[in-house]
């Protein structure tokens, strides 16, 4: 993350996302998968090595072999695709609202506190509930521990999406994305962008009516 200046003056959180380039591996289609959807692989700086059966495949789209692929639909309606199409950055404008889709950092096994945001007990007076849990069920009835009982366990690795996040500049030379605010997951982790499905309007401040004084 970083920050970049607005033309007002404003500072705002960045996060630089190298997004791209990627190429299209295989479009899959209803009459031949019972589907629609695209295989997009990562065009990685280092070479790749792949096995024979991961080669072929990626002779067969004439594209060089991608560390890291993924699968995602395609909207109905839309432009078919087909294999060796490239897709960068500037499919992106500045001011578009996207989702940024990634893993979270992984926090092992943690407590009640941290995981699900407890109070705790007391930390003085001879208090012996400092960072526990508290009673998990009833002994007569339902005589088990309900389901979704909030406990400790393991933190974090989970599919977070980040919504309507706003793009405040692309870089097409450099394959550069600067998106405001965070992304889920730690620096040189894979993430996935796309177009927000469900973007909010930009609201435009607004001076407040003046009051008129009394006559």
């Amino acid at each position: 993350m970083t920050q970049v200046f607005a033309a007002d003056g404003t500072v705002l959180p960045t996060t630089v996302l190298k997004a791209g380039p990627c190429v299209v591996v295989q479009a899959k289609t209803v009459e031949t998968d019972g589907y629609e959807a695209v295989q997009i692989g990562f065009v990685d700086d280092k070479p790749v090595k792949a096995n024979k059966a991961a080669t072929g495949h990626f002779k067969n789209a004439g594209v060089p072999p991608t560390r890291v692929s993924v699968e995602v639909k395609v909207k109905a309606g839309g432009e078919p695709a087909k294999a060796g199409d490239q897709l960068n950055v500037s499919m992106f404008a500045d001011g578009d609202r996207v989702d940024v889709i990634g893993t979270s950092r992984g926090k092992g096994f943690q407590g009640v506190v941290r995981r699900h945001h407890f109070r705790g007990g007391r930390a003085t007076h001879g208090s012996m509930f400092h960072r526990a849990p508290g009673s998990i069920g009833a002994s007569s009835f339902p005589s088990r521990v309900v389901k979704g009982m909030r406990m400790g366990g393991h933190m974090g690795a989970d599919r977070v999406t980040v919504r309507n996040l706003k793009v405040i500049r692309v870089d097409v030379e450099n394959n550069l994305l600067l998106v405001e605010g965070s992304v889920p997951g730690g620096p040189g982790g894979y993430l996935t962008i796309r177009k927000a499905i469900a973007a909010k309007p930009i609201r435009i401040a607004q001076e407040p009516p003046k009051k008129k004084g009394k006559k």
